[in-house]
């Protein structure tokens, strides 16, 4: 847990991130990264490049952006019939859950990734982390290094539990 060694506002994404980070190679397959997150029990991480760069992130929004490509009709079929989750034969996904993506999404991850994710060297202020993730709509920002290799990864969680931290001190 976050011990509060400076003012709240004086945190910074040093102070913050998780710096265990789980990075997925661009040419792993989509299968074989599904896999690795779920063992990881992360929902989202930077991929890298050869040289340990990141380029991209994956993270659980965008299995469900490939899923729902790969299942048009389904998708279609949910929002002619406006009833909810698709019944159609070998749909796998739904507006709140996926089921057996590994075995269902092919491609590698370069093809599936968001490519320029939103970074944040570890200077950076809570604050300004909070400002980027609200502009951004993300819930996680990938912490980098001067050649854009990932040291850690700061979450919406991270920034909640600091200002809990702060009410538990006052």
């Amino acid at each position: 847990m976050l011990v509060m060694t400076k003012p709240f506002l004086a945190l910074t994404a040093k102070d913050l991130m998780n710096g265990d980070v789980v990075r997925i190679p661009r040419d792993m397959g989509m299968q074989a990264a599904a896999r690795w997150l779920d063992q990881m029990h992360v929902s989202g991480a930077p991929v890298v490049d050869e040289q340990g760069r990141c380029v991209g992130v994956l993270s659980s929004g965008d299995f469900v952006a490939c899923c729902a490509a790969n299942n048009t009709r389904c998708a279609q079929h949910r929002a002619e019939a406006n009833r909810g989750p698709c019944t159609c034969e070998g749909c796998v996904s739904s507006e709140w859950q996926m089921v057996n993506v590994a075995e269902r999404i092919e491609g590698s991850v370069r093809d599936h990734m968001t490519p320029d994710p939103v970074t944040a060297p570890p200077e950076t202020t809570i604050g300004r982390l909070a400002q980027m993730m609200v502009d951004a709509h993300i819930h996680r920002l990938i912490i980098i290094d001067e050649q854009r290799r990932p040291l850690g990864i700061v979450s919406t969680t991270d920034i909640v539990a600091a200002v809990a931290r702060v009410g538990i001190d006052e």
